[in-house]
C-alpha cells in the first residue's frame, strides 16, 4: 500500500511549516517510489529520459498548500512547458494524471492531435474521468473529452488532465500496480500529442 488515511489527514495540519514538514516526511518518498517505478515504462515507451519533478512548495509564505504532486516529463528544468504525467494528493483523493496546464506553447497542438485521436480515447479505461481546472477538484466522465478539447484548443486558459482518481475511501486500491497500469493506459495519448511527426521521431 502507497498511501494511507494518514496521508490525507496531513491537508487538515494548520500551519505552513507543519503541513510542509507532514509532506516532506510521508508523502513525497511515495512520489519518489512511484516515480522510480514509473519512469522506466516511460523511457522504454518513448525511447528519451523521463525527470520526477517533486513539487516543493517554495513561493508559499503563509497558506499551506491544499494538494501537493510530482510532475513527471522529458525535460530536466521542468515539466509544465508540454502534457506531462502527474501523481498528487488532496484531501479527497490521490490523482493519475496526464496533464496541460498553465498553457503551454504547443497547448493547441496537443487538442488537434487528441481530437484528430477518437479511438485512444475510446480505449481508455470506463473509470477514467476528467479535470478541467487542476485548481479545482471536481472531476467530469471521461466521454465528455470532446468538448474538454474543445475548450482546450480555443480558450487559452483552459486546462484538461486526463486520468484516474482513487478517492479517499477507496485508497487502498491505489497500490503500485494500480498507478504503473493508469500510466500505461495514458501512454499513448501522450505520445499521440504532437501529432503523427511524434509518432514517427519515435520509430525512428
Amino acid at each position: 500500500m502507497l498511501f494511507t488515511k494518514e496521508h490525507f489527514d496531513i491537508f487538515t495540519t494548520d500551519t505552513l511549516e507543519a503541513r510542509m514538514a507532514q509532506i516532506r516526511a510521508q508523502i513525497q518518498p511515495v512520489f519518489q517510489q512511484i516515480g522510480d517505478a514509473a519512469i522506466p515504462l516511460f523511457e522504454k515507451e518513448c525511447h528519451v529520459p523521463f525527470y520526477l519533478h517533486i513539487a516543493q512548495h517554495r513561493r508559499r509564505t503563509v497558506y499551506p498548500p491544499a494538494e501537493t504532486w510530482a510532475g513527471i516529463g522529458p525535460n530536466k528544468r521542468g515539466y509544465k512547458m508540454d502534457a506531462h504525467f502527474q501523481i498528487g494528493i488532496n484531501a479527497d483523493y490521490v490523482f493519475v494524471w496526464l496533464s496541460v496546464i498553465d498553457q503551454p506553447k504547443n497547448q493547441q497542438t496537443i487538442a488537434d492531435a487528441w481530437l484528430d485521436a477518437p479511438d485512444l480515447f475510446s480505449a481508455l479505461p470506463a473509470d477514467f474521468v476528467l479535470s478541467p481546472d487542476h485548481t479545482r477538484y471536481d472531476v467530469v466522465s471521461i466521454s465528455e473529452w470532446p468538448a474538454a478539447l474543445s475548450r482546450l484548443k480555443t480558450i487559452k486558459k483552459s486546462e484538461c488532465q486526463i486520468g484516474k482518481i482513487f478517492p479517499k475511501e477507496q485508497i487502498n486500491e491505489a497500490t503500485l500496480s494500480d498507478i504503473l497500469a493508469a500510466y500505461e493506459a495514458l501512454l499513448p495519448l501522450y505520445m499521440q500529442r504532437h501529432g503523427t511527426k511524434e509518432k514517427e521521431s519515435i520509430k525512428s
